[in-house]
Parts: C-alpha cells; sequence; structure tokens
C-alpha cells in the first residue's frame, strides 16, 4: 500500500483569521502532497513499500544513503502532524495532565511560552519548532529543515512548521506574530495530551 495524503482534520478556513484559507491550499495541497507522492516514487519496489510512514523515516533516518527519501518522508510525516495539532478557538493555557507536566517541567506556561517562542525565532532557515516528551521529562526543541523528534527516539506532542511557506502569505516575514497567533488561538492542547500517553 502507498503512504497517503491525510485531508486536513478541518476546513481549509477554519483557522482564519490565524491562518488563512489560501495557506492552507498551497501548505497542505501542493507542499504535502508533494512530499507523500516523493516518498511513494523513492519506495516503490524496495523493501519499503508497505511499511508504515513512521518506518519509513527511521530507516532512512539511520542510512546516509536514503537522505532524499528521509527529507520526504518526514516531511509527509511532519506535515500530518502539525495538521493535528491545531484547531479552531484552540491555543492558551492549557488545563489537565498536559498542563500539570509543563507546569512541572517548564516552571509554569509562561516559562514554555518563552521556550517555544525562542525555539521557533531562533531556528535559521527552515525547520520546526517541538514540545516533546523526552523518556519522562517535556521538552521544547527545535529541528532543520526536515529533521524530526521521531529520528531521535523523542515523543512528539506538539509541532509548528517554521518553514516560510508555513505563513509568508499571512505574515510575510513576520515570523513572530505566526508563533504568538499559534500559541494564543490554535493549538490543540486535547491532541498534545493523548500524545502524553
Amino acid at each position: 500500500m502507498p503512504i497517503t495524503f491525510p485531508d486536513l482534520p478541518y476546513a481549509k478556513n477554519a483557522l482564519e483569521p490565524h491562518i488563512g484559507a489560501r495557506t492552507l491550499e498551497f501548505h497542505h495541497g501542493k507542499h504535502h502532497k508533494g512530499y507523500v507522492d516523493k516518498t511513494n516514487a523513492a519506495i516503490e519496489g524496495t523493501d519499503l513499500a508497505g511499511k508504515d510512514l513512521e518506518a519509513i523515516v527511521k530507516a532512512a533516518a539511520a542510512d546516509p544513503g536514503k537522505k532524499g527519501l528521509f527529507n520526504n518522508a518526514a516531511q509527509a510525516w511532519n506535515h500530518a502532524f502539525f495538521w493535528q495539532c491545531m484547531k479552531a478557538g484552540g491555543g492558551g493555557k492549557p488545563s489537565g495532565k498536559i498542563a500539570e507536566r509543563i507546569e512541572a517541567d517548564f516552571g509554569g506556561y509562561a516559562k514554555f511560552v518563552e521556550a517555544f517562542k525562542n525555539a521557533g525565532t531562533s531556528l535559521f532557515g527552515s525547520g520546526w519548532a517541538w514540545l516533546v516528551k523526552d523518556k519522562d521529562t517535556l521538552k521544547v526543541i527545535k529541528t532543520g529543515n526536515a529533521d524530526t523528534p521521531i529520528a531521535h527516539g523523542f515523543v512528539p506532542l506538539l509541532t509548528l512548521d517554521v518553514w516560510e511557506h508555513a505563513y509568508y502569505l499571512d505574515y510575510q516575514n513576520r515570523r513572530d506574530e505566526y508563533i504568538k497567533a499559534y500559541l494564543e488561538h490554535l493549538v490543540n492542547w486535547e491532541f498534545a495530551e493523548k500524545n502524553l500517553g
């Protein structure tokens, strides 16, 4: 079975005004689809055909000769995860178990926000800001280009795509405003809590 291209979990205009329908049309419909198509072309007829996307990412990460496959498979995985990290009417302070863990591991929600904003704004070029579980501790990390926590043994809880194509139509070069809008209005904390396990 080829890797499937997932639908968005909401309508293209559901995240407006924070992320516009036109952005999602290009970002999901062109960029994400392109990564899925290139992954499928690369695995066709190989021992990775029929494996799930996470297994393909991990296998490609372990083989320096599969850098091209890794870039496309990891981006396909990262994007499929990213869409679920957002919802209309999301963002702000979480509650429940995830809030308790953020309080314990960061010393409060404000400290988490500071760390996450710093990860997203200080990343030079393209990449991702993540909230991950490292063994039993929550951390904020950043990854460049297609790199992904699943290649390094971390459990991703939440991510934000800080490639320019993710925000340029809505924010131009104001990445900091995009990160702020994500944290205040879009984060799907229920999804993050589910990923805690």
